[in-house]
Parts: C-alpha cells; sequence; structure tokens
C-alpha cells in the first residue's frame, strides 16, 4: 500500500474555486466517507482549511485512486474532474509523506510559518480517527507530521519570521495598532479566537464577539473581557465598529452593502477595515466600494503575501528578511531530516511480514520433520526428542538470522530494489501468509 494525495490549494487554484469547494464538519466527514468507500483505498481522511482541501488516502492502486478522488473532489464544486485537474496537485508515497511535514510545519501556508494549520492537521487525525477511516498507515504518518511541526517551530523562529493569517490581514489593513478602535468579530471559531486575542493584544478598545450560537459567543467573550452579541446584532454592532474580522464559516453572505449602508448611514466616509477570512466569503465584495471602507479578503491576502517570506508587498521589512529566510531554511532541513528518518522506518517496517512469513515457513519445516522423525523412530525417548528438536531449530534460526538481519537493513536504505519481494521470492513464500500479517484488523476490503 502507498500514500497518496490529492489536493488543491491557494498555491494552485484562485479563491473562487476555493470557496466552492470548502467543506463543514458534515462536509468532510462525507468526503472521508466517501473516499474510503473507493475501491482502491483502505485508509483516509481528508486536510480541511481557510484555503486548501487535501484527501490523504492509502491506496494499492494510483491511476485509479486518483480518478476517483479528484472526481469525488470536483462533485464538491459542482464540476466535471476534467475541467479542475490543471488545479488539482497530486503526491505519492514519499513525495505525499514530504508534503505532508511541509503542511504541518507552515511552510506551504498562504502564511509561511502559521500556526493554526498545525491544529487542523491534528482535527483531520481525529475525523479520521473517529470515523474508523485511519489506520495504521495514516496514523503513523500524521502522528509523525504533527510531532515534525511542533519541533519546527520550538527549534526554529518560524513563528517570528511570518505571522498568523489574522495578523496578516490586520497589517494589510492598516491595523497594526488598535488604541482607541472598536472591534467587531463575526464568528466564535478557532479563527475568529484569534482575531479576538489578537485584537486585545493591540489594545482595541472594545472588543464585541457576534456569533449565530450564544454560548459560543459568551464563551469566547469571557475569555478576553469581550462582548457577546447575537448574530442577528450584527447592524447595530456594526454602526458602532471600526473594524470588522469575519470568519463564520457561513454557507452564504454574512454581510452584504445593504446591511452595511443601513447601519453606517451616519457615518458614510468614515474609515472602516473590512476582514473577510471565511470560506466561502462572509462578506459582499461591494462594500469595497462603499466610501471609506477598506476590505481585505483571501484572494488580496495571497497576491500580496507571495510564496516566501522575503518576497512581494507582504513580506517583512528588510531588517527583518535574513531572519525569515534563515527560518524557512531551518524548518525546510528539519523536514528533510524527518523524511528520511520516516521513510528509512517505513521500509523496514514494510520488510516485517516477509520475515514473520519466512520464519513461519521454517517452524512449519522443523514441525513436518519431526513428525517425519516420529514415524521412523517410534521409540525415541522424550529427552533424546528434546535434544534433537533443540538441534534442528538452532540450525534454522542460525541459517535465517543473517538473511533477516540483513533485509532489514537494506530495506533502509534508499533504492528501487524491494528486498522483501526478493526474499518472498527466493524462498517461495505464500503471498497469503505475508498478507495476513500485514492487513490491519477492522481495515479489510
Amino acid at each position: 500500500m502507498s500514500i497518496l494525495v490529492v489536493g488543491v490549494s491557494h498555491s494552485s487554484a484562485p479563491v473562487a474555486l476555493l470557496e466552492r469547494l470548502a467543506l463543514d464538519h458534515d462536509g468532510v466527514v462525507k468526503l472521508v466517507a466517501d473516499v474510503v468507500g473507493s475501491e482502491h483505498v483502505t485508509e483516509a481522511t481528508v486536510v480541511a482549511t481557510c484555503n486548501r482541501i487535501e484527501v490523504y488516502a492509502d491506496v494499492d492502486r494510483f491511476h485509479g485512486s486518483v480518478e476517483e478522488i479528484s472526481r469525488l473532489l470536483a462533485d464538491r464544486a459542482d464540476e466535471r474532474a476534467e475541467a479542475l485537474v490543471s488545479h488539482f496537485y497530486v503526491h505519492y508515497d514519499d513525495a505525499a509523506v514530504s508534503h505532508l511535514f511541509r503542511v504541518a510545519c507552515g511552510l506551504d501556508s498562504m502564511v509561511v510559518g502559521e500556526t493554526q494549520v498545525l491544529g487542523q492537521t491534528r482535527e483531520a487525525l481525529r475525523v479520521g480517527q473517529e470515523a474508523g477511516s485511519v489506520g495504521p498507515a495514516l496514523n503513523a504518518l500524521f502522528q509523525q507530521a504533527l510531532r515534525v511541526g511542533k519541533r519546527a517551530h520550538a527549534e526554529t523562529d518560524i513563528d517570528r519570521a511570518a505571522p498568523s493569517l489574522v495578523t496578516a490581514a490586520l497589517d494589510r489593513a492598516g491595523a497594526t495598532s488598535l488604541e482607541g478602535r472598536r472591534v467587531l468579530v463575526v464568528g466564535a471559531g478557532a479563527m475568529a479566537s484569534l482575531a479576538v486575542s489578537t485584537a486585545a493584544a493591540r489594545g482595541a478598545e472594545s472588543i464585541v464577539v457576534a456569533n449565530r450560537s450564544a454560548a459560543s459567543a459568551d464563551r469566547l467573550a469571557a475569555l478576553y473581557g469581550a462582548r457577546p452579541a447575537p448574530l442577528g446584532d450584527l447592524g447595530l454592532e456594526l454602526a458602532h465598529a471600526d473594524l470588522v474580522v469575519s470568519c463564520t464559516g457561513a454557507a452564504g453572505t454574512v454581510l452584504d452593502v445593504e446591511t452595511l449602508r443601513e447601519a453606517r448611514a451616519g457615518r458614510v466616509g468614515d474609515p472602516l477595515a473590512v476582514i473577510d477570512l471565511a470560506l466561502p466569503h462572509d462578506v459582499d465584495p461591494a462594500v469595497a466600494d462603499e466610501p471609506g471602507v477598506t476590505l481585505v479578503g483571501l484572494a488580496r491576502l495571497a497576491e500580496e503575501l507571495g510564496r516566501t517570506p522575503d518576497a512581494g508587498a507582504g513580506g517583512p521589512v528588510p531588517d527583518a528578511a535574513a531572519e525569515a529566510v534563515d527560518s524557512v531554511a531551518g524548518v525546510r532541513s528539519i523536514v528533510g531530516q524527518e523524511v528520511a528518518a520516516f521513510l528509512a522506518v517505513r521500509r523496514q517496517a514494510s520488510v516485517t511480514p516477509t520475515v514473520v512469513a519466512l520464519r513461519s515457513m521454517a517452524t512449519s519445516v522443523v514441525d513436518a520433520e519431526m513428525a517425519r522423525l516420529d514415524t521412523r523412530l517410534p521409540g525415541l525417548d522424550a529427552v533424546a526428542r528434546a535434544e534433537v528438536l533443540h538441534a534442528v531449530r538452532r540450525v534454522a534460526d542460525k541459517l535465517l538470522h543473517q538473511p533477516t538481519v540483513r533485509v532489514k537493513e537494506l530495506a533502509g536504505e534508499t533504492g528501487a530494489v524491494s528486498y522483501a519481494a526478493a526474499l518472498a521470492e527466493l524462498f517461495a513464500l505464500d503471498p497469503d501468509a505475508v498478507d495476513a500479517v500485514t492487513r490491519p484488523e477492522g481495515l479489510e476490503r
């Protein structure tokens, strides 16, 4: 079996397409179920963030799996797979491992080094575990990806070199300092929590959390001394806000032009920064044309931030560029080390079923020969028989010791040779016996 990734992100598709592919929690669970129900897939989960949808699967066939997963993704956008194929990317086996480690470290994020993606990677593992669609292969991969992500942030300054998406959006909206400014945060999820905490840290005069669920708004507001409000009062709260951050994850528009105009009838032309971090977008793009309004959305962020922390208008100031580049280089080095170590362990583990099958075959041979001896020497006493059995087993163990040690050593080396397959062929091992050791309980197809 091999790991396959089929995905689409801010680096491969426009925000408009990402919006059409965006999934809520129920949508992620449904997609996971559809993928794991595919013919060539044994394990699956989905990493879903505000700017990426990626399917991770353990598969037994490359082409058939890519086609089926691509179709399932295209169905979410109500498009034919052929129309979207240019926006999908595919990583297979070793490359898939490398890609997930990069994602978990924030190297593949819109804002390089942001930490929120680590939690989203953890969520993908949790969803797969709860659905029963994550088995030994993906569990080991995601657990290691989480460890790599934590190591990257602990051993480098990638956090300082590249801020979170919320921080970057605030900077683009001219909200470096929020002293004397009134902030309205729409939503109460992870992104909203980041927005509230960042606004509080930047000295906001007041913060209001508006959300459909009163309990969630109350909980988030209480953490930072903010004031909760029902989403139905959005217009009333908007009338007093200097900065709005919307990130609800709702299916439709939350803030339209008419609501904005009504709320700000007495403040036409006054500066208002609106940040839309939702996917699909919460804010009608037309609000950007209103007097005094500055709108910052994911599409603008994608254009300004560039692909590296020292590139484009969104890069750090010149005296921080060298530090940013050094941090990214350090994380890349960590990823390279961790990928090599993970693949070496995986290759060594891949020969274990063959070694177990080989030793089982040897045990069967010893048992058969002892049964033959019992037939030919029925009068052999128990002590003598025990000595013969011990000697035969020692001979078998010594003959197998060096080949099994070497096959494990060689399996850890990079190369195209499958030593496990060679061993199985040389000793004519029963494929079913090897598969019986490999197949995880509960994930039989």
